[in-house]
């Protein structure tokens, strides 16, 4: 094996390894954003050093593989789609608070899979790697395993105490596990990858040895993670493939059988004996113990407490309805509105969708009404929480079709891999056994392969998710292959080559390097980007305007343009309020019209930046009470609202805007319109989210200005009557104590 061949091999060991742990309390996104450039830059690596390879053996080397066509036609699909889209900057670089999906990421992986079928040849090589991403699983678990207890680790790291009091209420480490991943359902889908992979080791060997043991042990420790994630689809994806393969190897075996093609033998019974030891150890008693987390399930697996000496049932059943009380929406109720929206998007956008990763934009274009009244109506949705769907909304029929061909192409390979005779699949000796340990591996890879198409479902890939994703199908094939030993010019790498491939080396390596630094620039400009979000939240706009010019000047991105342009709008307010120099208050108000201006053209049809655009405007009114800055927000609003139709804060900031015009008038036709569309447009903020207190309260205040007494009571009455028999501002208002 060559030396170059080595160092590829050893680049994916290392990538392998180090994805699910790297993260970082630097920049922006602390787990996908982190992952995503460190695949980068190891496959900037890979790809130098593939390349040199050939330069070195003068000549070509990819594999052709059973996927070729099904990966261009994906491939194509995205290139198209990104052609089209309405935001192709976020279509190739993907959305930036999730990174993972978007054009480039996708070519990352398509380079990762033919960099390593084209370079590995060994068995070995994949059963080390399949240990390396199970030891790098493992020290997940651990990772995570201390925040269950209320000593989180991440926190230890990044704060210096070792409690959960860094994590927002969004995460909970001791309700659901996340560890290194960032979220539970990743998590989890992560680690129901692995515990197939683990599977195959644990039924591998014919005896009760310590690495049986051993892993053994992993595995009751992978599915107790797995239960501590609470992830359902996780949960399902492991139940339903391990189902699978108990039902499949006993219909494979009675097939075999029927043919008269298998004998009793010794492997067979220990096989079946593990598998039924297997299920009641492993996965039935940690079910047991720390319960799925659902309660129509959980139901049946606890015994009954009325009989404990000095348990409150009552009190436990108060508990336990409390989240109802709080209007939590389940997260099944949440998804099947926003799968309606994506199927909305589908089908407005049938061909190549509305661009690659523009979900987060485009969902607003067909968000139901009825999304207004869960309790995470103010959410971003960035992925359709199910990849197809996602898939269709973003990418077309077309998308949505390549994807699901590449989907079905590796699944039959598979199958194909598992259903031939055993003598063409392994060389043992004993060609007399039913299942050989390459059907085994086949199996299992097949139902981890299979265990993400479930998760996906329920929600959206990952960066590690991706990696096994492309990877899985490339780790048959070098499996299921010949060992070959490489040619012979393959084999020497000399630096005494001919002046081109000197020549050629150079230039890779300057664009190895170049790649490189883009990668590096990428990163430290979202640690800019993190500061300067910090520093406007702390409205220490100054700072964090630096920050992000420098950021810029590093790479590009609309979302830094947007954020500078509010930072410098406040920072032209601020130097108002002190009575600055008129001059600086000028150029700072160009500046933040200039960089809007600059997002909006570069990403038109994101609600967020027109929103930007009225609030900008707002500041401005504030600074000299001009009607013409009410005015221009109004238009942008307008605008929003053409974007997104069902957002009730746009027609309740609309509302605002025109009581503020209301003012500037004493009479006449101009004072009664701002009167009537003000009115009209905080009912038509009611009418889409008739839950909103807020939005009543402004009504009332509303009906007082415009001298409306009686039916500004009756609005305060409707409050305490319906929405909040409590609410304080209401009974002021009306005078009770």
């Amino acid at each position: 094996m060559s030396k170059l061949t080595k160092i590829i091999i050893f680049l994916y060991y290392v990538l392998l390894f180090a994805t699910p742990l790297v993260m970082s309390s630097y920049t922006s996104e602390l787990f996908e954003f982190n992952k995503m450039i460190f695949i980068y830059l190891i496959t900037a690596l890979i790809l130098f050093f593939w390349l040199l390879k050939m330069v070195v053996a003068k000549k070509i080397i990819i594999k052709k593989t059973p996927f070729d066509i099904p990966i261009i036609l994906f491939l194509i699909s995205q290139i198209l789609s990104t052609v089209f889209s309405i935001d192709r900057h976020t279509s190739f670089f993907g959305y930036y608070g999730r990174f993972n999906g978007g054009l480039l990421s996708i070519i990352t992986y398509i380079i990762l899979f033919y960099g390593f079928v084209s370079n590995f040849s060994l068995k070995s090589t994949v059963e080390k790697i399949f240990k390396i991403s199970l030891f790098s699983s493992l020290l997940v678990i651990l990772w995570g395993l201390p925040g269950k207890l209320g000593y989180d680790l991440s926190c230890f790291l990044f704060m210096g105490q070792l409690n959960n009091s860094c994590w927002t209420t969004q995460f909970k480490p001791h309700e659901r596990m996340f560890s290194t991943l960032g979220q539970p359902n990743w998590l989890g889908a992560y680690l129901a990858i692995n515990f197939f992979i683990a599977f195959y080791f644990y039924l591998k060997n014919t005896k009760i040895d310590k690495n049986v043991l051993l892993t053994a042990i992993y595995l009751l420790l992978n599915f107790s993670a797995i239960l501590f994630t609470r992830s359902r689809s996780a949960l399902g994806a492991t139940f339903f493939c391990f189902f699978l393969l108990i039902f499949g190897y006993a219909f494979y075996l009675l097939f075999l059988h029927i043919l008269k093609k298998v004998k009793d033998n010794q492997k067979n019974i220990f096989i079946t004996i593990k598998l039924l030891v297997f299920s009641f150890f492993i996965i039935f008693v940690p079910t047991l113990v720390f319960k799925t987390g659902i309660e129509k399930i959980d139901k049946h697996l606890t015994p009954s407490f009325k009989a404990r000496k000095g348990f409150d049932y009552q009190t436990a059943k108060i508990n336990t309805n409390s989240a109802n009380r709080l209007k939590v929406t389940s997260s099944i109720d949440i998804r099947k509105i926003v799968w309606q929206g994506a199927v909305d998007l589908g089908k407005r956008y049938p061909f190549f969708g509305t661009g690659v990763e523009t979900f987060a934009y485009a969902y607003y274009f067909v968000r139901p009404k009825e999304h207004n009244l869960t309790s995470e109506w103010d959410y971003l949705y960035n992925k359709a929480h199910n990849e197809y769907l996602n898939y269709l909304a973003t990418t077309g029929l077309i998308g949505l079709a390549t994807y699901l061909i590449l989907n079905i192409s590796v699944i039959l390979f598979f199958l194909k891999n598992i259903f031939l005779p055993a003598k063409q699949l392994d060389n043992s000796k004993n060609e007399s056994l039913p299942i050989t340990s390459s059907q085994l591996l086949t199996t299992c890879l097949l139902l981890a392969y299979l265990s993400i198409l479930i998760t996906n479902f329920f929600g959206f890939s990952t960066t590690t998710i991706n990696l096994f994703f492309f990877l899985i199908p490339g780790f048959q094939i070098i499996y299921h292959q010949k060992e070959t030993k490489l040619s012979t010019e393959e084999e020497k790498f000399s630096f005494r080559a001919l002046f081109y491939q000197n020549i050629l080396s150079l230039i890779l390596l300057a664009g190895m390097c170049y790649l490189v630094l883009l990668i590096f620039f990428y990163w430290y400009a979202d640690t800019l980007y993190a500061k300067a979000d910090y520093l406007s939240k702390a409205n220490q706009y100054q700072e964090a305007a630096n920050y992000l010019n420098q950021a810029l000047k590093l790479k590009y991105e609309h979302v830094y343009e947007d954020k500078l342009s509010y930072v410098l709008a406040n920072l032209a307010a601020i130097a108002s309020s002190y009575k600055r120099d008129e001059k600086i208050i000028r150029q700072l108000t160009e500046a933040a019209l200039f960089y809007n201006q600059k997002a909006i053209l570069a990403s038109p049809k994101n609600v967020l930046y027109w929103k930007t655009k009225a609030k900008n405007h707002y500041l401005f009114y504030q600074i000299d009470l001009d009607k013409n800055q009410l005015k221009k927000g109004i238009e942008a609003l307008k605008q929003a609202s053409i974007i997104s139709p069902t957002d009730p804060k746009i027609p309740y900031t609309l509302a605002l805007f025109y009581s503020l015009l209301f003012d500037h008038f004493k009479s006449g036709d101009e004072k009664i319109y701002y009167q009537r569309e003000s009115l009209n447009l905080i009912n038509q903020a009611i009418d889409l989210k008739p839950d909103m207190i807020e939005f009543y309260l402004f009504k009332g205040e509303l009906l007082k200005k415009y001298q409306m007494k009686n039916e500004a009571k009756e609005v305060y009455r409707y409050i305490l009557n319906n929405l909040d028999s409590n609410n304080q501002e209401a009974k002021k208002e009306l005078g009770i104590n």
